[in-house]
């Protein structure tokens, strides 16, 4: 009776060469670029593949069909902002006396500080807008966006008992809608006539503004 020969082990996949992921960098940022600028129903993957200086055949390479591509590039940048914070949040979560406003921008700050400088960050601010704004892309916000929502929801119900979760959960869509206009609409301080304050200005008025609304 012959002994059975171990099956072959499998062989290794080669881990992706620097350029190979430069490349997916690149068709990424081009792509949430182009969704930001002319939204899901405006761009085409002819628009990203122009925009990142590569073929049509590499966008569908790294990204799939224009909504796969989507999907994967609001999620690329989701991981990165939910573990700041969620991070933050434990931090202010574990005094004994943290405020709501703590709480607030553990949620807000993180966005802001990111958003600042960088144009990427930009263009994903409005590709969150997109998202939360359309019924299509559900799922993208439960996989992306709830679960760390949920955290907030409840460590504020936590710092709020007297609220139901249903207030608290109104009052925190209100904030998120709320953050992301301040993120993507500074033309509108200028076009009612308010004076543009500075990003940290702007963000401490904003906690502040969504403080009082879960209060009332």
């Amino acid at each position: 009776m012959k002994t059975p020969q171990p099956m072959p082990a499998p062989p290794r996949k080669r881990a992706p060469s620097k350029r190979a992921l430069a490349t997916k960098t690149r068709v990424f940022d081009a792509a949430e670029k182009v969704f930001a600028e002319r939204g899901f129903d405006g761009a085409t993957i002819r628009d990203i593949a122009a925009e990142a200086g590569e073929p049509v055949g590499t966008i569908h390479h790294h990204g799939g069909g224009k909504e796969a591509l989507f999907h994967r590039v609001v999620a690329r940048r989701a991981e990165t902002l939910a573990r700041l914070r969620l991070t933050t949040l434990e931090a202010v979560t574990s005094q004994a006396d943290h405020r709501l406003e703590e709480i607030l921008s553990a949620f807000v700050r993180p966005f802001f500080d990111l958003a600042r400088d960088d144009p990427r960050w930009q263009h994903y601010a409005r590709l969150v807008a997109f998202v939360s704004a359309d019924p299509r892309w559900a799922k993208i916000s439960e996989t992306c966006f709830d679960p760390v929502a949920q955290v907030f929801v409840q460590a504020i119900c936590e710092r709020l008992p007297q609220k139901t979760k249903d207030q608290v959960a109104e009052a925190f869509v209100f904030t998120v809608s709320a953050t992301l206009a301040v993120l993507t609409s500074q033309h509108r301080f200028d076009t009612l006539g308010a004076v543009p304050a500075k990003p940290s200005s702007q963000m401490e008025h904003l906690i502040a503004f969504a403080a009082a609304g879960f209060q009332t």
